[in-house]
């Protein structure tokens, strides 16, 4: 019965010996292994198998890109002015080797080598600078690091700045700077605003005047016209009443020659014709010597005849 549980005790022994010598790396990890204290290999992902008691696993190390966020550090700009600017690094490990046997805290030689590297190229530069060249100072920062941080095996991707705090009296300078800046901007706008407003103005009065002086245009056109239109029908409606007229005593005149009057009649007849056109109105009316004679031949018939009638 105690061989078998001896049996039983070393056989589990062995199994447990067995199972932690077998290692199973997942996706974007690495392990350092190490064989009697020295570097031995980098296991990376899949299945692998270590002797047991002389093999180690001495660093696990993690693939992914990983993020730092470092606390604000106090830097000094070229114009001596005071202020603690806060980053936050993008990093991957590269090599595991360096990265396990490089530095002895990788973290914190980046948190201090960002800090320094920070001072440096801030000190170069004036407050507004500094406000106003976070991509410059970005580039620089990730180039630096990157430099600095290859031997450990660690490559810097991206390097940010995250906040940027002035010192108090700076921050209130900076408020009225932009409260001036903002009432300037509302100014030029609200005077943009109200010469545009006139111009519109201007522009409509201008457009009533000219449609105002059209429109007179226009009527007086029109009245002219009607004007014009009228006296050219009241023209043409004494044209044909004259001409009415003349017809009339024409027609007067071929009646009596068909009834058989001689020339001395028709003749007189024209001239009472000429004598109506001519009733009322100053008009000068030249007659012909024919109608006179007959006129005055008539003339002394008619005293003739009162003569022989006195004499009866």
């Amino acid at each position: 019965m105690g061989a078998v549980i001896s049996f039983l005790v070393i056989a589990i022994v062995v199994l447990l010996i067995l199972s932690s010598c077998i290692r199973i790396v997942p996706q974007a990890q690495a392990l350092v292994v190490e064989r009697l204290g020295a570097y031995l290999e980098t296991w990376s992902v899949g299945v692998h198998f270590k002797v047991p008691f002389i093999d180690r696993v001495a660093k696990r190390v993690i693939l992914k890109e990983q993020v730092v966020d470092f606390a604000p550090q106090p830097v000094i700009t070229k114009d001596n002015v005071t202020m603690k600017i806060d980053t936050v690094v993008f990093f991957q490990i590269t090599d595991p080797k360096l990265f396990a046997y490089g530095v002895e805290n990788p973290i914190m030689a980046i948190e201090n080598l960002t800090a320094t590297t920070l001072r440096n190229i801030i000190g170069d530069l004036e407050l507004d600078q500094t406000l106003t060249s976070r991509e410059t100072i970005n580039t620089k920062m990730r180039a630096a690091l990157d430099v600095a941080t290859d031997p450990w095996g660690i490559k810097v991707n991206r390097v940010e700045l995250k906040n940027i705090i002035p010192p108090a009296a700076i921050q209130d300078a900076m408020e009225k700077q932009m409260k001036a800046e903002r009432e300037r901007r509302e100014s030029i706008l609200r005077a943009e605003g109200e010469k545009k407003s006139t111009i519109l103005v201007a522009e409509g009065k201008k457009e009533s005047a000219i449609l105002e002086a059209e429109a007179e245009k226009e009527a007086a056109i029109l009245r002219a016209e009607a004007q014009k239109e009228k006296m050219i029908r009241e023209a043409e409606g004494e044209a044909e009443a004259i001409l009415k007229v003349q017809k009339a005593e024409a027609d007067g005149l071929r009646f009596i020659k068909e009834a058989g009057a001689d020339n001395a009649v028709l003749q007189l007849k024209s001239l009472e014709a000429f004598a109506k056109a001519a009733d009322g109105k100053a008009t000068k009316i030249i007659i012909p010597s024919e109608i006179q004679g007959i006129a005055g031949l008539v003339k002394g018939l008619t005293e003739v005849g009162t003569d022989v009638q006195k004499a009866e």
